[in-house]
């Protein structure tokens, strides 16, 4: 099953590039360019410089000057290799913004995974991906040969073996990196015993891993690996790539929604959708985005499926009616995946009422995302979109479930909050 490695991570020699806090940032995904250039001007050094590159069209392109700094900074000492393989220990701790702003830990493993075929049943996905961001990202490894960011996955372990392996490792020494981005305190604890990293070893040789965040990092580094095979050159260290590995129950988990926006429907007539939905879903009417909020929580915690609907003319609560009518409307599917709400808001009301098809969401051309509820009500109040839906998050044992099933998720069904930090450590293949 999983075959985990230590390695020797590249981490910023802080004499020479300055405060970790200053050095790191979160997913490239996230960041606008107005942040991008804020981190650069707060220290040249930052990761972002590596991880999200821009410009350099007269030198090669961006991806080129990704690569010639890397190259750089690693021969000014900037970025150095560990002395000895390890395994990194990661905490986030952080106020979960729901059940009333509980304060939360998440801890895992960074290590490396070899890659798996997702045939092979040893690595899972549970979302659609964008070849567009897979390109990127192939562009990136190429010129630079490196993971500058860990694919988050999760793990079952039902008797928390390895979380008490790691609480124990944890305790018994000082974090390399403690410090706080304002919202989420991370520490960072380095493991070399190698008594320790065998024990971590034999946890996982039975264990499947599920991708939480990452996906198209994880193909395109199958990509690559591949690609390397065939004439790219000898790199046995492309077999590996860079994880985050955290226990499926972890207390810190959180997953957040995200709603979708419609947007560009010629015609579009929300009553006439609101009859349409009466088939299906008991149809209310709430005072306001608050109310439906607080329905939409009750449903949650009663199993229910249901969503909110604003179109600019008011807001309302869709709940299903009868789950029977999914395994009628959806035979193709696994009553894991049946039974998301994901899947029967875009099987029973994106795709057979407004018939925006898989391709169509795929290519974002009438369906966009946003996991603030108050942007979404927004983008309709200023006619950027015809209407938005919100949802309930996705609940971390149903991505298990799908992914147990060989099936994926539609696009933008999970956001685990926090994001991994990037720039603490980083992989280079050869």
């Amino acid at each position: 099953m999983a075959d985990i490695r230590a390695f020797r991570a590249l981490r910023y020699d802080l004499e020479k590039a300055g405060k970790i806090e200053e050095l790191t940032c979160p997913p490239y995904d996230i960041i606008s360019e107005e942040q991008r250039q804020g981190f650069l001007e707060r220290n040249p050094h930052n990761v972002i410089r590596l991880e999200l590159p821009r410009g350099g069209e007269e030198e090669g392109g961006p991806y080129a000057c990704a690569g010639r700094a890397l190259e750089e900074w690693l021969a000014s000492g900037v970025l150095k290799r560990d002395m000895e393989e390890g395994v990194y220990i990661y905490e986030e701790e952080f106020l979960s913004q729901v059940d009333g702003g509980e304060r939360k830990a998440l801890r895992g493993l960074i290590c490396l995974v070899r890659l798996e075929e997702f045939a092979a049943g040893v690595v899972l996905p549970h979302e659609e991906t964008l070849s567009k961001a897979k390109q990127d990202r192939f562009q990136l490894m190429e010129a630079t040969g490196c993971n500058f960011s860990q694919i988050y996955s999760l793990y079952q372990d039902p008797a928390h073996t390895t979380r008490q392996r790691l609480d124990a490792l944890a305790a018994s020494c000082e974090p390399r990196y403690d410090f706080s981005d304002g919202l989420v305190t991370h520490r960072l604890w380095v493991v070399n015993d190698p008594v320790a990293i065998e024990a971590l070893q034999e946890d996982f040789a039975a264990r499947k891993l599920y991708i939480a965040d990452g996906h198209h990092r994880y193909e395109t580094a199958l990509n690559y690996r591949n690609w390397r095979r065939q004439g790219g050159g000898y790199c046995p260290g492309a077999d590996y790539v860079m994880m985050m590995l955290v226990d499926m129950a972890d207390p810190g988990l959180v997953v957040f929604p995200t709603h979708r926006l419609v947007r560009g429907l010629e015609g579009f007539n929300g009553q006439a959708l609101l009859d349409s939905c009466g088939d299906y879903f008991q149809v209310e009417e709430l005072p306001g985005r608050d109310a439906v909020e607080s329905a939409l929580t009750d449903a949650y915690g009663a199993g229910q499926h249901a969503f909110g609907f604003y179109d600019g003319k008011g807001w309302h609560t869709l709940c299903l009616r009868d789950e029977a009518v999914l395994d009628g409307l959806l035979p193709g599917l696994s009553k894991a995946s049946r039974r998301l709400d994901v899947t029967v808001l875009h099987g029973l009301v994106l795709e057979r009422l407004l018939g925006i098809d898989k391709e169509n969401m795929a290519n974002q051309v009438n369906l966009t995302y946003t996991r603030s509820a108050e942007e979404a009500a927004a983008s309709v109040d200023n006619g950027e979109s015809n209407a938005c839906f919100l949802l309930n998050p996705t609940r971390v044992e149903e991505i298990g479930e799908v992914a147990a099933n060989g099936e994926k998720m539609p696009q933008k069904s999970t956001y685990f909050y926090p994001k991994l930090i990037t720039g603490l450590v980083m992989n280079k293949f050869d």
